[in-house]
């Protein structure tokens, strides 16, 4: 999952940041409405975490905008607005819901994987292939009923591949997946996830679930 978080406090990005990646989501952040609206237009997020009072554009703006240029991505508003006339006019200009600050954490991700299970943006919950099935709310991965040990890397590796199965997905394509914005790594490092991801699916049998198509990238048939 890629969340994008548009707060412009710093104190509350950086710790709303860590919370989300530790729960094994990508998190991109942009501290205005305009830069919310750059990130966007250049990358598909399954759900957006919006406050009102920003810089440059606040969080009506960008909803507005969002909704007029026809994107249906989740937005669950964070605001110290606690009036009622300040959540209807959020939920009527396109969110989806509304939490207000200070809030409880526990909270935040609640309410946040209560939009990512509504149907419109629902996934296969269960992916099977054989005797191999990720359960994607758990996020874990059995092997003939064995628990199999994946780093979040390496499982979110897996998971995107038994999504898009039959196609071939580049070593980019698999980058924007796994990583945001700010990581300081290259894509290259998708060649080392990718190599101890095949290393622990050796043992099982499964060392050629994964094939790689040279020159284009990597695809489970």
């Amino acid at each position: 999952m890629r969340i994008l978080l548009v707060e412009d406090s710093a104190t509350l990005n950086e710790a709303l940041v860590r919370s989300l990646r530790q729960q094994g989501w990508v998190c991109d952040s942009a501290a205005d409405g305009v830069s919310a609206l750059q990130f966007l237009a250049s990358y598909h997020y399954d759900a957006v975490l919006l406050d009102l009072m920003l810089p440059c554009l606040d969080g009506w703006g960008v909803l507005r905008k969002l909704r007029a240029a026809g994107q249906a991505v989740p937005v669950l508003v964070i605001s110290a607005r606690d009036q009622v006339a300040d959540r209807v006019q959020a939920l009527d200009n396109g969110a989806d819901d509304y939490l207000v600050k200070p809030f409880a954490l526990d909270e935040l991700l609640a309410r946040l994987r209560a939009l990512l299970r509504r149907p419109a943006h629902q996934e296969a919950a269960v992916l099977q292939h054989g005797e191999l099935s990720i359960d994607a709310h758990a996020r874990t991965v059995r092997w003939r009923g064995q628990d199999v040990a994946l780093t979040p890397k390496e499982y979110a590796l897996l998971e995107l591949l038994l999504r898009r199965q039959g196609a071939t997905l580049s070593r980019a394509q698999i980058f924007e997946h796994l990583y945001d914005s700010r990581s300081d790594a290259s894509d290259k490092v998708v060649e080392v996830i990718m190599s101890t991801l095949r290393t622990k699916l050796a043992p099982l049998g499964l060392g050629d679930l994964i094939v790689t198509r040279r020159g284009f990238g990597y695809s489970i048939p």
